[in-house]
Parts: C-alpha cells; structure tokens; sequence
C-alpha cells in the first residue's frame, strides 16, 4: 500500500478527524488520526501491520510490546503475523509500567509498536521500559508519524504512513485564541 492508499482508508473510515484536539502530546491541532476507527476492521489492521512486519522481516524478534491503549491493536496484530509473544505496558502513576504478569528477559529482541506518534513521547518511554529489563529494542512500526519523519527514535523505525500536521503549544494555537472548543480523543487523561 501507498501513502494515498493509507490516506483514502482513513478517510472512508471517518478516523481522520477535523477540529481543535487536545493531543496525547498536549500540544493542539486542528487534524486528529482515530488509528481505532480504522483498526476495527480486521483488513485494515492486518494490511497496515504487514507493512510493519515486512520490514522487520530479517529480524529475530522474540516480543513485541506497545504502549496502552492505542498500540495495543496494532501490537496484537504485528505480534500475530510474526508469532511471537505480544504485551502492553500501561501508565501507572505517571510512569510506564509492565503489569498482569508481562515481563521481558535479558537480551530478549523487542518491536515497539504504535497507532499514531507526534512526539514519541509514549514509545520513548517503552523503550527505556525495555531497556531497563535488559532486553533490546530492536525498532519501531507505527501506522501514523504525523511528524513527518522528524521523530527519531535511534533504532531501525517504519510508519506506514507519515504527514505532516501542524500541532502546536496550547499558548499559541490559534484555534484557543479564537475560542473553538477543543476535544481530547485520545486515551491519555
């Protein structure tokens, strides 16, 4: 699939938004990606994630791991194709966490997987998780770098598809200032 491919199904699917969002990041924008409106259907979420998982087809991959909630589907899925064990990490106390019994080994090899990135906030903090276990983060595949590529996360990384949406700091968002009422879909509180 291309990146047109990708645009039109989000967009059939109704996940790409128009508005004022309040993003997991905090920053604002006026476009939102709902990766779940288009994830609910098992075609999409096992084409997407095949292009993850081609592209991580030359690596051992023991594990692959995403933050909750929204990468937990893509996660799933990834995990599927390839065959291995799949877990989530959820935030705990504002730090991010293994709980329900997951855990990683020592020099086990792990793909982080995510729905949508802007900052990578959320997959920076997994990967340190899995560092701090001493098992190896191999790369990153996400369905949505809505940063265009200047997310870096020093590991070999995939989006499936990348734009570039404008977000921007709550004190200079221009959709604030004209007081439009914002909206926080996400699933961070």
């Amino acid at each position: 699939m291309n990146q047109q491919e990708i645009l039109k199904i989000f967009e059939e699917s109704g996940a790409l938004l128009n508005g004022h969002f309040k993003l997991t990041s905090g920053l604002h924008s006026a476009s939102y990606f709902q990766c779940a409106k288009v994830l609910q259907f098992p075609q999409y979420a096992e084409s997407l994630s095949k292009l993850i998982v081609d592209y991580f087809a030359d690596q051992k991959i023991d594990t692959v791991i995403s933050p909750a909630i929204g990468g937990i589907v893509v996660g799933q899925e990834v995990g599927r194709q390839l065959g291995v064990k799949t877990i989530f990490s959820e935030r705990q106390e504002g730090e991010m966490k293994l709980r329900r019994g997951f855990t990683l080994n020592k020099d086990e090899k792990v793909l982080v997987c995510e729905d949508v990135v802007t900052t990578g906030g959320s997959v920076f903090e997994v990967i340190d998780l899995v560092k701090s276990y001493g098992a190896i983060p191999i790369g990153v595949g996400f369905i949505v770098d809505r940063s265009n590529g200047k997310v870096n996360f020093n590991i070999s990384q995939i989006a499936c598809m990348k734009m570039n949406v404008r977000a921007f700091k709550p004190d200079e968002c221009q959709l604030c200032k004209t007081g439009v009422l914002i909206e926080k879909p996400g699933s961070r509180k």
